[in-house]
């Protein structure tokens, strides 16, 4: 009888452990989708000081300013608690970001002017933070997925309705874009 009774109670124990961590693997989730969200409103909140400062020296790039900012707002408008869904506008975004900064090459008053570089360097810093809090999301979900489909945790996931959860990917532009090799000149 006692030994039964240690077998049911290392059960119950191991169901509550393998429970718990489920919620933990969730609530990280949940919190690095939060640092992205973060760092994409640090980053919508630089952009249209950009503009302003970009404005007076690229007169002749009106469509790449409009550009820009249509997809922040394109970009804020969509704004989910789908990752998939989500990335997809932020990446527009990215991608007219990259070419404003190309456009700029051709203003050397612009590229000199103290305001731009400060704004440039904090989008670039922003930037980067959102490369890592996508990792971190990525790796947060990886470990809940795997919890939610592997076997023995599979059961509980199953029985509380652990869902899986969707990673925060590259479009597929972006994804043909990183895979070519890149070309370096020294003409």
């Amino acid at each position: 009888m006692e030994i039964f009774l240690i077998i049911v109670i290392a059960i119950v124990l191991y169901f509550i452990f393998i429970y718990n961590r489920l919620v933990t693997l969730r609530n990280r989730v949940k919190e690095a989708w939060s640092d992205i969200d973060t760092q994409l409103k640090r980053r919508y909140d630089l952009i249209p000081n950009l503009i302003e400062t970009v404005k007076g020296y690229m007169s002749h790039e009106k469509e790449t300013l409009e550009n820009v900012t249509k997809a922040r707002t394109e970009a804020m408008a969509g704004q989910t608690n789908n990752p998939s869904l989500r990335s997809e506008g932020e990446n527009v975004l990215t991608s007219t970001l990259k070419s404003l900064f190309a456009v700029s090459e051709n203003y050397p008053d612009l590229k000199a002017n103290q305001n731009f570089m400060e704004l440039q360097r904090e989008l670039t810093d922003t930037e980067d933070k959102i490369q890592a809090a996508r990792r971190f999301h990525n790796s947060n979900v990886l470990a809940l997925n795997n919890a939610v489909e592997m076997f023995p945790s599979n059961i509980i996931a199953n029985l509380f309705k652990f869902q899986k959860a969707d990673f925060f990917e590259l479009s597929e532009e972006e994804k043909d874009s990183v895979r070519k090799p890149i070309k370096v000149s020294f003409k």
